[in-house]
């Protein structure tokens, strides 16, 4: 996982004079000015913080095990439980992104970012503007850009309040086209039972391993009955739990095998196998091929 201050050491030779830790650690750039410094593409880690970008141009994004071709203007949420990374930037990409970590958005305002429907699991958070929603955006991170700059006092309540103008923004966007549904009560269980799967996945060392991997590991940890669990889970997604757990522990071990340099049985223990032979059957049946010839490809 990729940390705040080892971002700024590596990109910026340190910590901006004007931010200050105790304040949870702000910053906002403009693109075409960072593209100008950056020598090497970014890693497919998980950071330690969140990340907004108002991108303007076409590029590839990866976002978890996703590849996400954007174009035009793009508003784009970085989630620290996700990892991601991007190609090049053409010298005539424009925008802006911001980076924070959650205790400074916290500090006036009490909302669990990670609560937010905009980064729900399975929900990609990159949302195509038109004109006019963009005419909402742009001048947001404009604002960012000359408050962060002043010596008013109060200029870190302001740009909190401008996040959330962002993050309410998009989630309007976001119900305008129906990619966020209310839950009812039935389906309450089925997202605990996803977020509790998609927050086990937080492994940055291959000692660690998951816990919760088949059906009954979930509904004892939710306290409900496993074939209450995988009916209700049915139910509401038309799929069942262990479909659920294994497509999720695949993408995971994609991931991990395409972006990080452990060994095969490494991976393997850490999501849980015994041993290579069992993880090596598993993938194989996800994917039709070898963990190894995954990897090469």
């Amino acid at each position: 996982m990729e940390s705040l201050e080892e971002f700024y050491n590596y990109k910026f030779d340190g910590l901006p004079d004007h931010l200050s830790r105790a304040i949870g650690q702000f910053n906002v750039f403009r693109i075409e000015d960072r593209s100008r410094r950056e020598q090497s593409l970014p890693q497919h880690v998980r950071r330690n913080f969140y990340k907004i970008m108002l991108y303007i141009g076409e590029n590839v994004f990866y976002y978890g095990d996703k590849s996400i071709s954007v174009k035009g203007k793009t508003l784009m949420f970085f989630h620290p439980q996700i990892p991601y990374s991007y190609d090049a930037v053409s010298s005539d990409t424009t925008g802006y992104f911001c980076v924070f970590k959650e205790e400074f958005y916290k500090e006036n305002f009490r909302l669990n970012l990670s609560k937010l429907p905009l980064f729900a699991p399975g929900v990609i958070p990159f949302y195509q503007l038109n004109d006019e929603e963009y005419e909402e955006v742009e001048p947001v991170f404009q604002r960012m850009c000359k408050e962060i700059c002043t010596s008013y006092i109060f200029k870190y309540e302001l740009i909190r309040s401008y996040i959330s103008q962002l993050l309410f923004l998009a989630m309007k966007t976001g119900q305008l086209n129906n990619q966020f549904h209310s839950t009812d009560a039935g389906t309450r269980i089925t997202s605990q039972f996803i977020e509790m799967l998609e927050q086990q996945f937080l492994v940055e060392f291959s000692s660690e391993r998951l816990s919760l991997r088949t059906p009954k590991d979930f509904a004892d940890k939710l306290a409900v009955h496993v074939n209450y669990l995988n009916r209700i889970v049915k139910k509401s997604t038309g799929r069942t739990t262990s479909e659920f757990i294994y497509d999720r522990i695949n993408s995971e071990a994609k991931i991990l095998l395409k972006h990080t340099r452990w060994n095969i049985s490494e991976i393997g223990y850490a999501l849980g196998f015994d041993d290579q032979v069992h993880f090596n059957k598993f993938f194989k049946k996800q994917e039709g091929i070898s963990p190894s010839s995954y990897r090469l490809v």
